[in-house]
This record gives C-alpha cells, structure tokens and sequence, in this order.
C-alpha cells in the first residue's frame, strides 16, 4: 500500500505518515478511589470501573472491586463524576426502566 493517495482528479491526498505526524502516546488515566469497607487508598485504571448510569440519582453509580481486600464497592455517580468517567474511558452502562 502506497504512503500517499492520489484522488480521481490527479490530486495528491495526505499521506500516512503526514496524518500522524506530531502524535505521541498519551499516559493512561488513572482515578483515586478508596475503600469503605478496609480504608484502603488506591488508583484504578478505567478498565478496573464500571459506571451504571439509571433513570434517578439511586440508579446512577460506579463500581469497582477493591485490590486491597477484594469487597465490591458501589458508590453513587453525579453529573460530575458522570463526566470524569465517561471521560476517562470507563465503561458505561445504561439502564432503562421497564415501564
């Protein structure tokens, strides 16, 4: 495959090379969290949460499992925290209601 493209016109497209020039890789994110259940203060990477967003503030949350001593933690997700989540490349979930 050729580095540059040429369109129906004879007119030359970017290349490859061109179209990533100047990128560079970018840390991963990381979020502090904490354990209610063991005190534990730690970073989670995005893979590590999971964010349900619900119908009312009750069925809005984000979970995750403790490294330090394994307990589920569900904690409840406001606009705000909705925002660095989605954000950050957690995974989301949307739930709908029945009715």
């Amino acid at each position: 495959m050729s580095e540059s493209a040429t369109s129906g016109s004879g007119v030359r497209g970017i290349t490859v090379a061109s179209a990533f020039a100047g990128m560079r890789s970018v840390a991963p994110v990381v979020f502090r969290a904490g354990c209610p259940d063991c005190r534990g203060r730690f970073e989670l990477g995005a893979n590590a949460l999971r964010l349900a967003i619900g119908a009312s503030s009750r069925t809005t949350f984000y979970s995750f499992t403790c490294p330090d001593c394994g307990i589920a933690v569900r904690k409840p997700a406001g606009e705000r925290i909705i925002e660095l989540l989605t954000g950050g490349g957690v995974s989301t979930l949307r739930l709908h209601s029945t009715v």
